[in-house]
């Protein structure tokens, strides 16, 4: 098996669960014992100010909360990037994210979902991990690789006010 680890994965139509429609997944680990991830375009109405008050020296008060999935939604996990990487604090990050619970695989499942063509595997690009809060992450991705995933870019959230 070849890990994933470090890379995205883009829902496709094939993905029927609503937990995952049109979403963009980090892969933050991945191995015999399964795969975790967290979803980078599912902002929360709630701010980090509001449900996490120690992490808003990180990120700042007024910045949302994202949904990294459905796997424990009370945990909370940071993603950050860091001038130095030695020095994990508050004053050394240029940017981060907020997020409560992650995703999830149990071995071979993620496996099984890739060979149903439920998610396209795509490298990670910087703006990526950090997208604007007005930014179409699913529909920038597939524009990004290309030919008849463009279309599928230009698929509105519900296909029957098409």
């Amino acid at each position: 098996m070849t890990s994933l680890k470090g890379r995205l994965l883009v829902a496709t139509p094939a993905l029927f669960d609503a937990n995952f429609r049109r979403t963009v997944v980090l892969v933050g680990e991945h191995g015999e014992e399964g795969a975790m991830g967290l979803v980078l375009n599912r902002p929360a109405t709630v701010t980090v100010g509001e449900a996490v008050p120690p992490l808003a020296v990180v990120v700042g008060e007024e910045a949302r909360v994202h949904v990294g999935g459905p796997v424990q939604p009370e945990a909370v996990l940071v993603l950050a990037e860091f001038e130095d990487a030695s020095l994990a604090l508050a004053g050394a990050t240029r940017r981060a994210r907020v997020f409560a619970g992650y995703s999830g695989w149990g071995p071979g499942q993620l496996e099984a979902e890739l060979e149903e063509e439920s998610w396209l595997v795509e490298p990670v690009e910087g703006v990526d991990l950090f997208p604007g809060p007005d930014d179409d992450l699913f529909a920038a991705v597939l524009r990004r690789k290309g030919g008849t995933y463009r279309v599928l870019a230009l698929m509105p959230e519900d296909p029957s006010a098409n």
